[in-house]
């Protein structure tokens, strides 16, 4: 019996930028979009841009649901050597035989509200 995909487990593997443990989440012929930089990589390229991005990093699960074969998780990242460095991700992953065939995912910085939404706040 093939183990169930775990998003926690794979995430880890993300933030920790594991070559080896992320290559086994995925079939060889998934496909990743990161949308918010219009970039379309195939498994080997994903791992190479998950694992050659600068710096140490770590992050949290915020939310996370599953709906059969679809993954839907928020997550937040920040950078260890730059905490001021924070991004969120949102992740669709779509599952074949537990393993992932489609990840999009949308990225999106951290940081203060411009001014003009700030007056709504108060």
């Amino acid at each position: 019996m093939k183990a169930s995909f775990s998003f926690e487990t794979y995430f880890a593997a993300v933030v920790s930028k594991d070559a080896a443990a992320l290559q086994a989440f995925f079939r060889e012929d998934a496909e990743v979009y990161w949308h918010n930089t219009q970039e379309r990589f195939d498994l080997r390229g994903f791992i190479r841009a998950n694992c050659d991005y600068p710096g140490d990093w770590r992050g949290e699960i915020e939310r996370e649901y599953r709906i059969e074969d679809t993954v839907i998780a928020a997550a937040r990242v920040w950078s260890a050597d730059a905490p001021s460095l924070s991004f969120h991700c949102c992740s669709f992953i779509t599952l074949d035989d537990e393993r992932i065939v489609l990840l999009d995912e949308y990225w999106g910085d951290d940081g203060e509200p411009p001014e003009w939404r700030k007056e709504i706040l108060e």
